[in-house]
């Protein structure tokens, strides 16, 4: 099955008020970061040297990664390897499994875009176990059966009212109690019987430190350190870009994280996991799922510098008016939009194209990422690949033909000009896809270069 952007976006924008909402939402967080960046004197430092960090990780990945296992290994850390999402799934499972723990028993989750990439919590509850997400958000969605719409974020397209009505459902509130206190307390509640009653306990990583063997896991409610403080196992789950060389490396990268993703100056809790404590058990599976690819690909290796920040999403006009779920991937937005390809091409040929190239989503990234040049040279692959449709392919000769040639080009614009005047009913109609949830623009007296001419 092919999906699609637009048409998942179509859907989307039936709600406008949704839509504006969203809209406007993103964009005050974005606000947020910008009055965030502009205190510190040395933001854009903070960002090239984050950058050229991550080039020198990417450079040297294989000897960071064996100097982290080796560290990790000294500190009483169980590595795992995994090439793709189904080994990473199988060894999380095999984990599970040595504990004697298989079916109707709770495991409590943080937040992870790794293991949503991967279908874990689907693969684990076909084999009968129960995984609670514990984020707020990623709790909200997880009982309504959806996926995260943000990857910070993953309920930001509900209102109050749909979290109300969702929790009245599930957790047998009251109906119509939109009160944000309430339902979080009843969503608290909720999850700390979950956590007392459980062995184990998975998270997500946002760095991993080759120095010292240690993750840093970053959240904002304390869920990650509640679940791994109660658990007997904790199983860590982290892309292989993870990695950064050096715990001083942290400072930078803590500053830029939080400031980017929510306009926070530091992420409320950055919680560093070294070792298991007594009688604990802690693993970390490694997972590469096309990351090598990636990193082979010279124009999109610098992609794999993301730290998950979501800058670009609250940025993107695309995005913001939308919504995540249009972009069928488990990281949706821009930065979803260069990774995807990387994964299935075929399947994901629509989502470089779900972008204006305005440039916003690569001037907010924090590590520099060149993310609206990636989303062009991919373009260019996937229609080399064939994987665009005929319609785009004709429709893009068609226009490369006119504007090639300035007689052609004239004539058109004098031609369309005739008939959105006289003939406005040829261009406002449902087969121009322009037309779309848009009013098509007032007529011009004349051209650009007929205006310039004259001058």
């Amino acid at each position: 099955m092919i999906l699609n952007h637009a048409k998942n976006a179509e859907i989307f924008n039936q709600d406008e008020a949704r839509v504006n909402w969203h809209d406007e939402t993103l964009w005050f967080v974005r606000q947020k970061r910008d009055k965030q960046a502009f205190s510190l004197p040395d933001w854009e430092l903070l960002r090239e040297t984050a950058s050229q960090i991550k080039n020198n990780v990417l450079g040297n990945l294989h000897d960071y990664l064996i100097e982290f296992e080796a560290k990790a290994q000294e500190n009483g850390v169980k590595i795992h390897w995994a090439k793709d999402a189904q080994e990473h799934n199988e060894i999380v499972l095999g984990i599970i499994k040595n504990q004697g723990q298989q079916t109707s028993e709770v495991i409590v989750k943080s937040k992870s875009m790794l293991t949503e990439e991967c279908h874990l919590n689907e693969f684990l509850q076909k084999k009968g176990i129960e995984v609670v997400d514990t984020d707020l958000g990623e709790r909200i969605v997880q009982f309504r059966k959806e996926p995260p719409s943000h990857i910070v974020l993953p309920a930001i397209h509900l209102k109050k009212e749909d979290v109300s009505n969702t929790f009245h459902e599930h957790l047998a509130t009251q109906k119509g109690n939109n009160d944000p206190q309430y339902l979080t307390e009843a969503a608290r509640q909720h999850l700390r019987g979950k956590f007392l009653n459980q062995k184990i306990a998975i998270t997500g990583v946002n760095f991993a430190v080759a120095e010292t063997g240690e993750i840093v896991v970053c959240t904002n409610e304390g869920n990650a350190d509640m679940g791994v403080h109660l658990a007997d196992i904790h199983i860590a789950c982290m892309g292989f870009e993870k990695i950064i060389p050096k715990r001083e490396h942290l400072s930078i990268f803590l500053r830029l994280l939080a400031r980017s993703a929510t306009g926070q100056p530091i992420t409320t809790y950055s919680s560093h996991f070294r070792k298991p404590r007594a009688a604990q058990q802690m693993h970390i599976v490694i997972v590469d799922n096309g990351r090598s690819t990636q990193l082979g690909r010279a124009d999109f290796r610098n992609s794999l510098k993301c730290i998950r920040c979501a800058a670009c999403f609250n940025t993107c006009p695309v995005y913001r008016r939308s919504g995540g779920h249009s972009y069928h991937t488990a990281v949706a937005g821009p930065i979803g939009s260069i990774l995807a390809p990387n994964l299935d091409m075929r399947k994901n040929a629509d989502l470089p194209f779900a972008s204006t190239l305005c440039g916003s989503c690569t001037n907010v990234c924090p590590v520099k990422i060149d993310i609206h040049e990636q989303l062009y040279k991919w373009r260019q692959v996937l229609v080399q690949e064939g994987h665009t449709t005929k319609s785009k392919t004709w429709a893009m000769a068609l226009m490369g033909f006119v504007l090639s040639s300035p007689k052609v080009l004239d004539f058109g614009g004098k031609t369309g000009r005739f008939i959105l005047k006289y003939f406005p009913v040829l261009a406002n109609n449902k087969l121009n896809l322009w037309y779309k949830q848009r009013e098509m623009p007032t007529v011009p007296k004349e051209s650009f270069k007929e205006w310039f001419n004259k001058q």
